[in-house]
């Protein structure tokens, strides 16, 4: 077994028109140009031949159901044949396939967690995902199947974990995520975003750490509008220092890209150095505490070269963390 050593697993990116598809339209902040932008950018970068590229997969109906209600299910399937109207009070549209496309988002971040759990991939990023805002019953603020919920009880129904790290540095809180585990205290959540007094959804506050047995374990931390990197260097201190003390047993990052400074529709002041911090401390950590694993997903950011910046600079962190731990 001399080069068991040398052997390391390889980062997955997931790439492939079925995740693309994921978008609505070219007048919609969330349009479906968003992966091909990164995927571009990612091509021209240092180690873009050293990570592995892996195809989209779709969900199963009862992979849905791990985490969202059969009626919203349902509901989803049928506005999707009618291909007419929105899912939400208006941010989210019914286009004709939408059902499919946002099943391909949340099997694909399955499969991501799969690859990881077998060891297959050291980590695994997953561009078009990230879907934070779906509520167990209900889509919101462009997010059909909330895909970080449902990985979160794949892990639990297919690999038997319990204590899964959650950290979300989007600029918009991770409300469909922490309300869907507000009373879970094993669901470690920890959520830099811009102060929902400001900005939508309008939730996160300081103080809002869980309810009944959960109170206690949950960590908002809003910033104010024109908040940069020094800003979030503080919290994420903070961050830093409670997934470490939870010990978790798996890491997922929400990576979004929309914190970054010149995103359209939100008001914080990150650079990308931030996002690549975020993911090299928590494969950090992963490596201490849960064999390596760490799973990101890119969710929100509406410039495209943001976007393209951070989630590059995401994947270069995961690759250049892969050696450590082996």
């Amino acid at each position: 077994m001399g080069g068991e050593h040398e052997m390391v697993a390889p980062v997955f990116v997931y790439k492939g028109e079925a995740l693309a598809g994921y978008g609505f339209g070219s007048q919609h902040p969330f349009g479906q140009d968003r992966h091909d932008a990164f995927q571009s950018m990612l091509a021209q970068s240092a180690f873009a031949g050293t990570v592995t590229f892996a195809l989209p997969r779709k969900a199963s109906a009862d992979e849905l159901a791990l985490f969202h209600t059969a009626d919203y299910i349902n509901f989803v399937s049928r506005m999707s044949a009618a291909g007419t109207g929105y899912l939400d009070a208006g941010d989210t549209p019914a286009y004709p396939g939408i059902f499919n496309s946002a099943s391909f988002v949340a099997g694909t971040t399955l499969a991501a967690v799969d690859a990881v759990m077998s060891g297959e991939a050291r980590r695994a990023f997953v561009p078009i995902a990230g879907l934070h805002h779906a509520a167990r019953d209900r889509a919101a603020g462009f997010c059909v199947f909330n895909d970080c919920g449902i990985a979160i009880e794949y892990l639990r129904h297919r690999h038997n974990l319990r204590r899964i790290a959650y950290v979300d540095i989007d600029a918009h809180h991770g409300d469909g995520v922490f309300y869907g585990f507000v009373n879970d205290p094993d669901l470690l959540f920890a959520d830099i975003h811009e102060d929902g007094r400001y900005l939508y959804p309008g939730t996160g506050a300081a103080d809002e750490t869980g309810l009944g047995p959960a109170v206690g374990t949950k960590l908002n931390l809003p910033l104010p509008p024109g908040a940069g990197d020094a800003e979030f260097d503080v919290a994420w201190q903070e961050v830093m220092g409670y997934v470490d003390a939870a010990a978790p047993q798996f890491i997922i990052l929400q990576c979004g890209a929309d914190s970054i400074a010149g995103d359209p529709i939100t008001h914080l002041r990150f650079s990308e150095e931030s996002h690549a911090r975020a993911a090299r401390d928590l494969c950090a950590l992963a490596d201490r505490h849960c064999c390596g694993r760490v799973v990101a997903t890119g969710g929100g950011g509406y410039n495209r070269d943001n976007l393209a910046r951070a989630w590059t600079r995401v994947v270069g962190a995961l690759v250049e963390s892969r050696q450590a731990g082996t």
